[in-house]
C-alpha cells in the first residue's frame, strides 16, 4: 500500500473503526487450508469470527465448500449466499425447529445434540434430512457429554435411529481449554489427550450404530500449533483468520498474523498517570479480556503506520473499559508518539467479539466490508 493512501485512510477515521488487513487474513486462510490438505482432513472453517459473505468467498479458492456457524440465523445468512453444507456448532435449540426445517430443506445441515431428549425431539419434528453430531466434552467444561461416560451416548443413538431424516455423523468436540494452555507443548498435549479421550466413545458409538463415524475438532490453538492433524476427519477453526491479542500473548500466532485491529481516536492524554483515553469502549470491544504482564488487558496498543499498524507497544495495553471510554496504560517512552486528536490502534483481546460489536470492516485499501448484522 502507498503511504499516501494509508494517510488518507487514517484521516477519514472519526470514530472507533475495525481495520482489516486483507493480505494477512488471506495468508492465514491459505496456511490453514494447506495444513488441512496435507493432513488429509476436511477443512470446515468456523465463520462466526468474520460473519461476512464477502470474506467467506476468500475461502472458496482453497476448495472449501463446507462451513461451520454458531447460530441458526448465521446459517440462514450464509445459506442465502450459496453455502450448501453448514454445521451449526451449538447445541440444537429446539424452539427454532421451524427455521431448522427450512434450512434442512435447502442445505446439508449438521446439528449438535448432547441429550436423548434433543435427539428424540428432532426425530419427531424434523421433516427434512439432517446430519447429527454428538457433542463431547473432553475437558473444556462448557457443553457436551463427558468423554469418560460413553454409555450415555447409547440412548441418543436409539433416538436417532427412530427416523430416516437423521444421519449420525460422529463425535464433535471443542477443546476450549487449549486457550490459555500456556505453551505450544501444552496445546499439543491437550490435542493428544483429546484424541485419546474420544477413542472409547467412538468405538462404542460405531458398535451401536453399525457404521463408521467421524471425529470433528475445532479450536484455533491446536489447529495452528499441532504439527499433524491426521488423527481426525475434519477441523473447524475460526479465530485463525484474524487471530488477536490473546492468541499473540499465548504464542499461538505472531503479531504479524493479526489481521484486524480497532483504530480509536485519542481524546485525552494524562502523562502523570501514564494513561491515554481513547474513544473506544465496551460497546466497541465487548468486555472480553486476556492477561498481560499480570494485569487484565482488553487489548494491546499499536501506532498507525504506512502499512496499517505497527508491532504492539511494549507495556501498552487497554486497562479498563466503560461504555464509550477506553483507558490505555502507556509507558512514558511512548507518550510523545500519541497526541490528542490522533489515533491509537488497539489489537482486541478477542477478535470475534470486536467484529460482533463493530459489525463492519474498513480494509487498508479503503473498502467497507459488511457482516451479517451491518
Amino acid at each position: 500500500m502507498h503511504t499516501e493512501e494509508n494517510l488518507a485512510l487514517f484521516q477519514s477515521i472519526v470514530q472507533p473503526t475495525l481495520l482489516l488487513d486483507e493480505r494477512r487474513a488471506k495468508a492465514n486462510i491459505a496456511f490453514m487450508a494447506a495444513k488441512a490438505q496435507k493432513a488429509g482432513v476436511r477443512f470446515r472453517p468456523h465463520f462466526k469470527t468474520h460473519q461476512s459473505a464477502e470474506i467467506g468467498e476468500w475461502f472458496r479458492p482453497h476448495g472449501v465448500d463446507a462451513i461451520t456457524v454458531s447460530s441458526v440465523e448465521m446459517a440462514a445468512y450464509f445459506a442465502a449466499h450459496g453455502w450448501l453444507d453448514i454445521t451449526i456448532a451449538f447445541p440444537v435449540n429446539l424452539r427454532q425447529i421451524d427455521a431448522l426445517n427450512d434450512l434442512a430443506r435447502r442445505v446439508r445441515l449438521g446439528l449438535l445434540v448432547e441429550s436423548a431428549h434433543s435427539a428424540a425431539f428432532l426425530a419427531a419434528h424434523l421433516n427434512a434430512p439432517a446430519d447429527v453430531w454428538i457433542k463431547i466434552d473432553v475437558g473444556a467444561g462448557r457443553t457436551g457429554l463427558p468423554w469418560d461416560h460413553p454409555e450415555r451416548l447409547l440412548p441418543i443413538v436409539e433416538a436417532i435411529r427412530a427416523t430416516p431424516c437423521l444421519c449420525l455423523r460422529g463425535l464433535l468436540t471443542h477443546a476450549g481449554h487449549t486457550y490459555g494452555a500456556g505453551s505450544a507443548t501444552a496445546v499439543r498435549r491437550i490435542y493428544t489427550d483429546t484424541l485419546h479421550r474420544l477413542e472409547s466413545p467412538l468405538a462404542l458409538l460405531q458398535q451401536a450404530s453399525g457404521r463408521e463415524l467421524e471425529i470433528s475438532v475445532g479450536d484455533t490453538p491446536a489447529c495452528t500449533l499441532v504439527d499433524d492433524l491426521s488423527g481426525v476427519d475434519e477441523i473447524r477453526p475460526g479465530n485463525f483468520i484474524f487471530y488477536d491479542a490473546e492468541q499473540y500473548l499465548w504464542s499461538t500466532c505472531r503479531a504479524g498474523q493479526i489481521a484486524v485491529a480497532v483504530a480509536c481516536p485519542v481524546v485525552a492524554v494524562h502523562p502523570e498517570r501514564e494513561t491515554v483515553v481513547v474513544y473506544g469502549g465496551a460497546i466497541h470491544f465487548n468486555k472480553d479480556f486476556t492477561t498481560y504482564q499480570g494485569q487484565r488487558a482488553y487489548g494491546l496498543a499499536a501506532l498507525p503506520t504506512a502499512q496499517g499498524w505497527g508491532e504492539p507497544l511494549e507495556g501498552a495495553y487497554v486497562s479498563a473499559l466503560s461504555q464509550e471510554h477506553g483507558l490505555v496504560r502507556v509507558p512514558r517512552a511512548w507518550l510523545d508518539s500519541i497526541k490528542v486528536g490522533g489515533l491509537l490502534v488497539i489489537l482486541p483481546a478477542h477478535s470475534c467479539l470486536a467484529v460482533t460489536a463493530l459489525r463492519r470492516y474498513l480494509s487498508l485499501d479503503g473498502r467497507v466490508i459488511t457482516t451479517m448484522t451491518a
